[in-house]
């Protein structure tokens, strides 16, 4: 299960990002919002819906850095299928799962692991991964072993393999599936490759 992170970009980039993606075998997409930004929410919400119309069943779309219920009925109207959230905020948690969505919670303790869990979480994003290591997984996941987790913050091709083999079930990937140099020059196909690699690689 890979998750590809979008964030900053207008919504005709976001589609054709969505169409890389998904000819790489990725089939979850991310919208982020941006909280300094709030003018910049209808572009998510766009976004959210064109992936949506144009995908269908295909993909599965979403929003992230979801922080308010504003923002989570934002997504809803939008067409949203998910919400990714940085931080655990367990009323959300559960007004995401009793509106039928998906919630993805960010957490980086074992307590905020169970908080989230005990909120009615789908799945628990482990964030910034990265510069934790697959280490810190593997000892939260022994106690946590009914928790599947996803590793977001610093995740590619070259470790996401490492992160599954610790016990995460996939992995949220944003600046390995957004590089503004291949986007600016239309090489959508370099995207391609690397959803691709990241598929290939998750499989263990």
């Amino acid at each position: 299960m890979i998750v590809a992170i979008i964030r900053g970009f207008e919504p005709d980039v976001c589609l054709r990002l969505a169409e890389a993606y998904r000819k790489g075998g990725i089939d979850m997409v991310e919208v982020t919002f941006n909280q300094k930004n709030p003018e910049s929410w209808k572009d998510t919400a766009s976004a959210i819906s064109a992936i949506k119309k144009n995908f269908g069943s295909d993909m599965k779309v979403g929003a992230g850095t979801v922080l308010t219920m504003e923002q989570l009925t934002i997504c809803e109207d939008a067409g949203g299928q998910f919400m990714v959230t940085p931080n655990v905020n367990p009323e959300l948690i559960r007004k995401c799962v009793a509106d039928s969505l998906i919630a993805m919670p960010g957490a980086l303790t074992p307590t905020e692991a169970m908080e989230a869990w005990n909120a009615g979480a789908d799945y628990v994003k482990i964030f910034p991964a990265g510069q934790l290591g697959p280490g810190y997984i593997k000892a939260i996941k022994a106690p946590l072993s009914q928790i599947p987790f996803l590793a977001v913050g610093g995740i590619g091709p070259d470790n996401i393999a490492d992160f599954i083999k610790a016990g995460c079930v996939g992995a949220g990937v944003g600046g390995n599936l957004t590089n503004k140099e291949w986007i600016a020059a239309g090489e959508w196909d370099k995207i391609t490759a690397v959803a691709e690699a990241l598929v290939a690689n998750s499989k263990i």
